[in-house]
């Protein structure tokens, strides 16, 4: 019986899934054609109580430095797994196309190309789904926040305020953004510069900033503060959330990401 076929018939606990999940992670570290594939888990906590919310674990294949695409599976504290998100970056680092689905409420939410760049939404598994088409030479689409950090490495360093339009899947358009230095930190014993996206003008007044920590050396995203990417159970508001990324990415195997593309999704409650 295989790791999947045990989990659908409840052979395998969600605990036990998740420690045999992890475990996939540490064989086979390069693929054929020079390109690789890694794996890195972050813990979301509520920020007043350190609650564990729920956990993201991703798989990200690449080429060298540059990114191809990325799986990332959302899970309960006990292990359920709930969301997928599947992320392509070969026409765009920064501005990948991306679906994601979330079992809880059956949010649905994503970027697609084609005649033009479109961005569409389902508020829950009995809605229709939404779609606008968007455009912006300056466009940064979900993952490809953290491309679009270390290629801005040296103004943010400098101090300088990046712009950039961030697309917004649930409103069906992007948004005007700007990134820049907001401090030092030390996250997880590493030496972190802190970055603060906030939107641009009059909105920075009426919505809350974000602030991304990343390793002065690593430069890899070692925190992420404020509202996620993730909604309620209901599926009606973004959870606030202190995403801890602790320990650097490792070796994965194929595999392990066939297996995150076929893992099943159930409903379960994140928080608890």
């Amino acid at each position: 019986m295989s790791f999947v076929q045990a989990q659908r018939h409840g052979v395998i606990g969600p605990r036990r899934r998740l420690a045999l999940a992890l475990a996939l992670a540490t064989s086979a570290p390069v693929l054929a054609d020079g390109l690789s594939l890694r794996f890195e888990e972050g813990i979301a906590r509520a920020p007043d109580s350190a609650t564990e919310l729920y956990r993201e674990q991703h798989w990200i294949r690449r080429d060298g430095e540059r990114p191809i695409e990325r799986v990332v599976l959302y899970r309960c504290p006990d292990g359920t797994a709930f969301g997928r998100k599947q992320i392509d970056y070969r026409a765009s680092a920064t501005a990948p196309t991306f679906v994601f689905d979330d079992r809880r409420s059956g949010y649905r939410e994503g970027m697609r190309r084609g005649p033009e760049t479109t961005l569409f939404f389902r508020a829950n598994g009995k809605a229709v789904e939404k779609s606008a088409g968007v455009g912006s030479a300056q466009l940064v689409v979900d993952a490809g926040f953290d491309e679009f950090v270390r290629r801005h490495w040296a103004p943010l360093l400098a101090g300088r305020a990046v712009p950039l339009e961030f697309a917004l899947p649930s409103r069906l358009r992007s948004l005007g953004f700007s990134l820049g230095r907001a401090g030092e930190a030390l996250v997880a014993g590493e030496k972190a510069w802190v970055f603060r996206l906030k939107l641009e003008g009059w909105l920075a007044w009426i919505a809350p900033s974000i602030d991304v920590s990343y390793g002065q050396q690593s430069r890899r995203l070692l925190r992420f503060e404020g509202l996620s990417n993730l909604r309620d159970d209901a599926g009606d508001k973004p959870l606030l959330a202190r995403i801890d990324f602790a320990g650097p990415a490792r070796a994965a195997s194929e595999g392990q990401w066939q297996e995150a593309l076929r893992m099943p999704l159930s409903a379960c409650r994140a928080g608890r």
